[in-house]
């Protein structure tokens, strides 16, 4: 059975526009992309060519005379005359691309021919992009694809979209769940933050009604990641890197306030990781969390390079890191113990940069000033807390107060609480966190917000 996905809408935009280029989906390995491209190309195609690089060595040579269509047509049919191209009816899905990153190049020539659809698709991309002679800059578009979000979660439990659009009115109009939905939505919401959104889990789960067999799933995906490593990882210390990779739990656990190496090895430095924190993001195994200097605007021009955090992009596989007995409290009791924190600050970065938001924390120096989040409207720059108790959140409130902080007129707190709103401070669940990007452009917009 086929889950809709966010990227199912946005390939029928892409073919509806008749200026479309050549597209490539990017993302990490088994998050959906081959199974939604397919999906597409069979319901919209007449015709549909796929070439999948590392099943099928029989196309590594189809560069062999060039880059323009001609050649390339040629080569594929030598390769398998029973492929056949019609004109204005046939979409190429060239397929594992990081096995030839150069088949990129090609798409400036068929973006001019006009005959043929294009669809690119691979795994670490981010860095066999180096490898590429030409990439067709403006001849092309790149569509960057995740694991499945809260939201494709519910469309697959069944859940209808006026259902899911309610969390977003709920946030909007500042009004608080009645006890069945907030109950029905938070073990949805735990039960995804233990599976998180490989698609593979979350059909098992679905089909089985219970997370038998998921852990498994989830954990050769892990094995999978440091395979790749070991891969594609040309000129760097492998085991330096999957070091981070395996690091990235324990420090999230340890709610330390920048990614720390001497918690990898004792002596361990920052220079001698040069260039493998890096390569984990570009594979989107990892995720960084830049930290601000100051806790104003810009952001992007205010950071500080040498601190940082890093997350999961997949809840679900940071669940999947832990130790045995946090897997049996968390699968089977529901208790998320000592890793609450951790994890439900990792479920709002993931959710944020799903939805295209930037992830920024601040810690002042010498201070317990610190943040968990900022996000940020045309206008206004927004705190995040990630509370995992009832403590009262000092910090957002200094920074409202504060008049140093000109861009901050309001904060939100998400926690384990209903919708709330007491001195410029606005409270939401942890699974509205997947709403956000909508809630700050209607709440902006919104002719009453008191923003």
């Amino acid at each position: 059975m086929y889950y809709r996905r966010k990227i199912d809408d946005y390939l029928s935009n892409w073919k509806a526009d008749l200026a479309h280029k050549p597209l490539i989906v990017k993302g990490a390995r088994q998050i959906g992309k081959t199974e939604s491209i397919m999906h597409f190309a069979k319901a919209n195609y007449e015709n549909v060519v796929y070439i999948n690089f590392a099943l099928e060595k029989k196309f590594s040579q189809i560069l062999a005379d060039g880059y323009d269509v001609a050649s390339v047509i040629k080569n594929i049919s030598l390769a398998d005359p029973s492929i056949n191209f019609l004109p204005n009816k046939t979409v190429i899905i060239f397929d594992e691309i990081q096995e030839n990153p150069d088949v990129a190049t090609t798409l400036k020539s068929f973006k001019i021919d006009g005959n043929y659809d294009v669809i690119c698709s691979g795994s670490m991309l981010g860095i066999n992009y180096k490898k590429i002679h030409s990439n067709s800059v403006g001849h092309k578009t790149d569509y960057e694809m995740y694991s499945m979000d809260f939201e494709e979660f519910l469309w697959a439990k069944g859940y209808k979209q006026e259902q899911i659009d309610s969390i977003l009115s709920h946030m909007v109009e500042l009004k608080p769940f009645n006890d069945n939905e907030l109950a029905v939505f938070k073990s949805l919401f735990l039960d995804y933050c233990v599976l998180g959104g490989m698609p593979d889990v979350v059909k098992l789960y679905i089909e089985t009604g219970t997370f038998s067999g998921t852990l498994d799933v989830q954990e050769q995906i892990r094995l999978d990641y440091e395979e790749d490593v070991r891969k594609y990882a040309e000129g760097l210390d492998q085991t330096k890197i999957i070091s981070v990779y395996r690091s990235v739990p324990a420090q999230l656990a340890k709610e330390n306030k920048k990614f720390q190496f001497n918690k990898i090895s004792k002596n361990a430095r920052s220079r001698e990781y040069t260039g493998c924190i890096e390569w984990l993001i570009d594979a989107g195994v990892i995720t960084e969390c830049n930290c601000l200097q100051y806790p104003e605007l810009p952001l992007k021009g205010n950071i500080e390079e040498s601190k940082y955090k890093l997350y999961y992009p997949d809840t679900g596989l940071l669940v999947s890191a832990l130790d045995a007995e946090a897997q049996e409290d968390l699968r089977v009791n529901k208790n998320l113990g000592v890793y609450k924190g951790a994890l439900y600050e990792n479920f709002v970065a993931e959710a944020f940069v799903k939805q295209g938001l930037g992830i920024f924390y601040y810690k002042k120096e010498n201070s317990t000033l610190e943040e968990d989040f900022f996000v940020r409207t045309q206008n206004n720059l927004i705190p995040v807390e990630v509370k995992s108790n009832s403590d009262q959140s000092k910090s957002l409130s200094s920074l409202i107060k504060n008049e140093n902080y000109s861009d901050i007129s309001y904060g939100i707190k998400l926690g384990d609480f209903n919708v709330g709103n007491a001195n410029n401070i606005y409270t939401f669940p942890y699974f509205c966190a997947f709403k956000m990007k909508e809630y700050l452009t209607q709440s902006e917009k919104s002719p009453t917000s008191k923003r």
